[in-house]
């Protein structure tokens, strides 16, 4: 097993207990570089020679607001007792903190902990890839590109959100969306950018495929402040596509698609107008990410977030949450097929922050912890007698598990890290979320 470097600043947390659930889990073998079915010591990401081979691409999936207890309801939901989710497969397992350097807050929020994998450096709350004095930093999105491999993101949030924001833009504030779509064009011009956020590539009152003041969000409406950035992007030889149809049949090396006004989806409590129905799938929109980034001969960085984890833990709607969990294992399943085909990419699938503090009981109706999920009577319910959420099915079972939320903000538990392929060994162990960059940096830059 590697031994991970110690971390370069700040104080690592002590693992707690659901950390050690996570270790348990996944298995001392993974740990130690054995299959987590057991069987014979492996070495899957070295050579015949016995050294480490470099990585050509890397794929950094972010289910956003992620951490172990999303990763054992899903499994539940997914594939019951004896199954494994996509994600949970991969042969290497790590633990990291997630704690920013911000003057008023303990527990991060998405632009801080994103920044620390792109920039290598803790920062404050709301910060997009500067330091703490507000200075940018080179983030990895602009040093793939240095290096020349091709780069590219998809999200079901906005695609100027936090954690794509962070790998290809800097900005004091995660807040400057519009900006943040210009650094795009002006300056890291990624050649996939796929996912929500139509509103911030138009000026007000000029809507695009997406009308303003929709009925499910009225709210929601053009908002940009750089003027046309679709037809600028257009004119730097983007496609641009507006749906899953064009999406299938686009043929360009450049492609931007944006699939809706804000989010793919509509982030509320249980059976108060909560929807998570993307227009394209997470998993498409993977797939579509990796044929095109992959006819560069020099590689790829893809970065792949599943934005509604967070945001449904936000609403303490586990209904939606596990939907969300669907969708990003089917994504994570696309990734592992490619990497099964191209065994020299790294992949590697972590939460940036625990949303919701989020735990799995036993249906018991003498357990009442306070209003805020549905009641045993089923979820969406609007029931509000437990605090419980639930129940919902183990599959492949008569059982039957109920989820708890204890806040409708983030955490500060350690969030789980599983990763194959060449590096991945280094992502082994306890750490904190800057090592994680120094893995994918020496990846992507070597």
């Amino acid at each position: 097993m590697s031994t991970t470097p110690p971390p370069r600043r700040g104080r690592l947390l002590a693992v707690g207990a659901v950390g050690a659930v996570v270790l348990l889990a996944a298995g001392s073998g993974a740990l130690a570089g054995r299959a987590l079915d057991g069987g014979e010591e492996t070495t899957p990401n070295r050579t015949a020679e016995g050294t480490p081979p470099t990585a050509r691409s890397v794929i950094f999936i972010n289910g956003d607001g992620m951490a172990a207890t999303h990763r054992e309801a899903a499994r539940l939901d997914q594939e019951g007792f004896d199954g494994r989710l996509a994600m949970d497969s991969l042969p290497v397992t790590g633990l990291q903190s997630t704690d920013p350097h911000d003057p008023e807050e303990t527990v991060t929020d998405s632009a801080a902990g994103a920044s620390a994998w792109t920039i290598g450096e803790k920062t404050y709350n709301g910060a997009i890839s500067v330091d703490t004095e507000g200075n940018p930093l080179p983030t990895l999105g602009a040093e793939a590109a240095a290096a020349g491999r091709a780069t590219g993101l998809v999200t079901t949030a906005q695609v100027t959100d936090a954690t794509p924001a962070a790998f290809f833009s800097s900005s004091p504030t995660r807040s400057e969306q519009a900006d943040i779509a210009g650094q795009y064009l002006a300056d890291t011009k990624p050649s996939v950018i796929l996912g929500g956020g139509e509103d911030w590539w138009l000026p007000a009152g000029s809507p695009g495929a997406y009308p303003d003041a929709p009925a499910d969000d009225p709210d929601e409406g053009s908002r940009g402040t750089s003027g046309d950035l679709i037809t600028q992007a257009q004119q730097q030889g983007y496609e641009y596509v507006r749906n899953g149809a064009e999406l299938e049949t686009a043929d360009g090396d450049k492609l931007l698609g944006l699939f809706a006004n804000q989010e793919m989806f509509q982030q509320r409590a249980e059976g108060q107008g909560d929807e998570f129905d993307p227009a394209v799938p997470l998993a498409d929109m993977t797939a579509k990410a990796l044929d095109v980034l992959s006819r560069d001969e020099d590689g790829f960085l893809l970065v792949i977030e599943e934005e509604a984890v967070d945001e449904m833990s936000h609403a303490n709607n586990g209904v939606r949450m596990l939907e969300a969990m669907r969708s990003l294992d089917a994504a994570v399943a696309v990734a592992r097929d490619y990497v099964a085909e191209h065994p020299d990419t790294l992949l590697v699938v972590t939460g940036d922050h625990e949303c919701g503090g989020l735990t799995i009981e036993d249906v018991d109706a003498e357990d009442e912890s306070g209003p805020g999920g549905t009641s045993p009577d089923g979820p969406g319910s609007g029931a509000t007698e437990s605090g419980e959420d639930g129940p919902f099915a183990v599959a492949g079972s008569d059982k039957t598990f109920v989820l708890d939320w204890t806040t409708t903000s983030h955490t500060g538990v350690p969030t789980p890290v599983t990763a194959e392929g060449p590096g991945s060994e280094q992502l082994a162990g306890s750490y904190p979320n800057t090592h994680v960059h120094e893995v994918l940096r020496a990846a992507l830059t070597s």
